[in-house]
């Protein structure tokens, strides 16, 4: 399998230095792409650079993951119009530590295979580099002139941000610069990879090779991801989307890419997938001859979330996403853990009774009229339970006066009631 093949038709390839595909054919390489540990979870905005790796990988070369505890400490003034938070060096390792664990889902680090992935970490060969080795050594080879000229240095430098840059930004480039330096010399590694804001960077970390050693190494970069809206890719009104479930839930991560537009389906499921081209291709003309059918949202979504968590967590998303939109039963309503209940059902109007009164055992006409006012009237509520259009836990309300107690509560704390076909309430117990 040819490597720039593989992102060109994926629609991941934005740039490469001259010579890097003929290198590629010629031997098998070693490359990395670097990864802030700002959180201690990945986020979807990493995915791409994460497949390319994978793609890497598959097409019979060696993937090196650099986790910049070093660089964290400073951060990368690419595409940012202020200064980031300096990390301590506690929240750096926690954060390394969920970040391993989760690229260990998608690359093999531990086979004896030749070409086996690799994770290193920045602050292990810079934490004992003093200032004055790191002017001798690194600073004298790269003039100021070739720094300012950079892109991410001239727009913090031309008004863009408020507080211009700091000369610990501006040293960040030679930093990343000698990560190149000494991965090129102590793993020989001879590519760097990363999105098209990090262009700069690594050439400038190829210009370093260059100058202190006469080595040649080379550069690929990645389109950065937007939506077909020009709008910000992986980014809702709650935040980022995390791959850590504690942060965002199995759900709401399928929820995401099932709701996708059919212009970045057809991107997504080429960049986000490791389906081959024949698939993707039968997919997108099912897609187009019924695009309602929203095929390839749905096989994305399921790709993705198989990717990044499981089949049972897909499982249980298609299930939760039935019983708002299909025809689910109570059994599944009854499975669904407290977070994705309450990730379903985020946005319907929502009532708070007394705990102590369910469980006593009150009458549902009362609850859902003067407790919580789910209906207008009694009258109103007992012709719709008469009609069979009331429901309560996804179970038709048989009386209108039928108990409700403790022992119908969902988490010991949650009751569903549905008016209709589509009008939902959550009650809360407390």
């Amino acid at each position: 399998m040819n490597f720039v093949e593989e992102l060109r038709w994926r629609g991941m390839l934005h740039d490469m230095m001259p010579g890097t595909e003929e290198l590629l054919a010629k031997e098998q390489v070693t490359a990395y792409i670097g990864f802030d540990p700002t959180a201690d979870s990945l986020h979807i905005g990493h995915l791409c650079s994460v497949m390319i790796l994978r793609h890497f990988q598959r097409c019979g070369h060696k993937p090196m993951a650099l986790i910049g505890g070093a660089t964290g400490m400073i951060g990368d003034p690419s595409g940012k119009s202020a200064e980031r938070n300096l990390l301590t060096e506690e929240i750096l390792q926690r954060n390394l530590d969920g970040m391993k664990k989760q690229l260990s889902k998608f690359l093999d680090f531990e086979s004896d295979a030749p070409n086996r992935a690799e994770l290193v970490n920045n602050y292990d060969w810079m934490k004992n580099f003093t200032f004055l080795d790191f002017a001798r050594e690194v600073g004298k080879h790269i003039t100021v002139n070739y720094m300012m000229a950079k892109d991410s240095v001239k727009k913090r430098l031309n008004g863009e941000a408020r507080d211009g840059l700091s000369f610990t930004e501006f040293t960040y480039q030679l930093l990343q610069g000698y990560d190149f330096l000494h991965l090129y010399e102590t793993k020989g590694c001879k590519l760097q990879m990363g999105g098209s804001d990090q262009w700069g960077n690594i050439t400038t970390g190829a210009e370093l090779i260059r100058r202190t050693n006469g080595g040649e190494v080379f550069a690929l970069t990645s389109p950065l991801i937007t939506k077909a809206d020009g709008g910000k890719f992986g980014k809702t009104e709650s935040g980022n989307i995390w791959l850590d479930p504690r942060y965002t839930s199995p759900y709401k991560f399928y929820q995401f890419w099932l709701n996708v537009s059919d212009a970045d389906a057809a991107r997504y499921i080429k960049i986000f997938t490791s389906l081959s081209r024949e698939e993707i291709e039968a997919l997108t003309a099912e897609h187009e001859a019924a695009p309602h059918l929203r095929v390839l949202q749905k096989r994305l979504a399921k790709e993705v979330t198989i990717m990044v968590h499981s089949e049972e967590d897909y499982n249980a998303a298609v299930d939760a996403s039935n019983i708002l939109f299909g025809n689910a039963t109570s059994d599944a309503l009854k499975k669904l853990d407290e977070d994705t209940l309450l990730a379903v059902f985020e946005g319907v109007p929502q009532f708070e009774v007394s705990k102590d009164a369910v469980s006593a055992g009150v009458k549902a006409v009362d609850l859902f009229t003067d407790n919580a006012a789910v209906f207008a009237s009694k009258g109103e509520m007992r012709k719709l339970v008469q009609g069979g259009g009331v429901s309560l836990n996804k179970e038709k309300l048989e009386a209108f006066d039928q108990v409700i107690t403790s022992a119908d509560l969902l988490d010991e704390k949650y009751l569903l009631v549905q008016r209709g076909k589509k009008n939902y309430y959550l009650i809360i117990a407390k």
